[in-house]
């Protein structure tokens, strides 16, 4: 078999011209042809083969996720740095067709950054002490007013004087809050720590945002894959920087709203319950959820009335629904709906893997997946009849 192979090959060589014919050769030629074909062995997988591949597949998948999961000390804010920078893209953008330096501009916006987190922590400085301070009146002040409840319920076996001893009394709940703090405390070093990473991490890639995207474009060969990488960076960008100032000047309104809620419906911190409204609403579905859960609970523990507590509640509620299922799709349009499922399992899964802020990532993380799907299976979209 290995002598008709090299028959054939040979033939081959002298049949597109890369030697001379001859009588000899020709007869080869004819030799080669009369030879019978080689059999042709197919590699047959059954259903043992395909299940070690997906297991394959499935032990890089696990290992990948665990190295996510592993290394969230320094994923979790080069990741935040990466989408607050490309939803800058477009500030960065216009402040280079100005005439400024890449490293002015990323001076420029990251100390932008930086001033509104000041000036946010700045502002609820005051109402996080009073709250801190009021802790032991609050915590008395909700027993009192949860005891009736829970006397209610037999099988509980919870009394009065379950409060005043034992692991539930008011000294062992305040000591429990000691050792919250000290945990609060000794999780302060590794967020200065992913504080100063976010920071570095986005002034660098502010300042190299435009050689970065070179050398992204420049790692496809062909000329319409580079021209589909441009397409995919500036719609990424685009949808990014839209979504995000909309929706920050819609829910800062919220906000507002909410802080006037809570001034009239006389609970503490209104400006407390303004911020944290306007953070919940990055996080479709269980922001809304937990924030009126919270806002019901406060409403019935500060007011005698049960339907009184939750006025608050339910006004705050009614204006996110209208700015969710009203004002906020006039905005935005069609353009970016994303399926609520995906979306949903897209906050849970990122809750699981970074906590709180991967609940806030896990939109802008959806947003990119779908305008890249999107942007790269353009040919497939029907395409409008134009008129003849």
């Amino acid at each position: 078999m290995g002598i008709a192979n090299g028959i054939r090959k040979h033939a081959k060589k002298i049949a597109i011209g890369e030697r001379q014919t001859s009588a000899w050769a020709q007869s080869l030629q004819e030799t080669a042809e009369d030879l019978p074909s080689p059999p042709v062995h197919r590699l047959e997988k059954d259903g043992l083969d395909i299940s070690m591949a997906w297991a394959i597949i499935g032990i890089f998948a696990i290992l990948g996720l665990s190295a996510v999961y592993m290394m969230s000390l320094i994923l979790i804010p080069v990741t935040l740095a990466v989408v607050v920078g490309m939803i800058l893209g477009i500030a960065a953008e216009n402040l280079g067709k100005m005439g400024v330096p890449r490293l002015a501009i990323a001076i420029l916006l990251s100390s932008g950054v930086a001033l509104v987190i000041v000036l946010l922590a700045s502002s609820l400085a005051d109402p996080l002490t009073t709250l801190a301070n009021e802790a032991p009146a609050f915590v008395e002040r909700t027993i009192s007013r949860v005891m009736p409840y829970l006397e209610r319920i037999e099988w509980l076996h919870i009394t009065p004087a379950t409060f005043e001893s034992g692991p539930m009394s008011i000294g062992a709940l305040l000591e429990n809050t000691g050792n919250v703090l000290h945990v609060v405390t000794t999780s302060l070093t590794p967020a200065l720590v992913q504080g100063l990473i976010f920071f570095a991490a986005l002034l660098l890639f502010l300042a190299s945002r435009v050689n970065l995207r070179k050398t992204i474009i420049m790692t496809f060969r062909t000329r319409p894959q580079r021209l589909a990488a441009i397409r995919v960076i500036n719609a990424v960008e685009q949808v990014l920087g839209f979504y995000f100032a909309t929706a920050s000047l819609i829910y800062v309104g919220l906000g507002v709203v909410m802080t006037v809620i809570a001034y009239a419906g006389g609970l503490s911190a209104p400006v407390l319950w303004g911020f944290f409204a306007f953070v919940s609403s990055f996080i479709p579905y269980l922001g809304i959820t937990l924030m009126t859960l919270s806002v019901a609970i406060a409403g019935i523990l500060t007011h005698d009335g049960f339907v009184v507590g939750l006025i608050p509640a339910a006004a705050f509620f009614t204006v996110h629904l209208v700015m969710e299922n009203l004002i906020f799709p006039a905005v935005m349009g069609r353009r970016l709906e994303i399926n609520p499922f995906i979306v949903f399992l897209a906050i849970l899964f990122w809750t699981w893997m970074w906590g709180a802020v991967g609940a806030m990532l896990a939109l802008p993380l959806s947003l990119i997946v779908m305008t890249v799907i999107e942007e790269l299976l353009i040919e497939e979209r029907p395409q409008p009849q134009l008129p003849k």
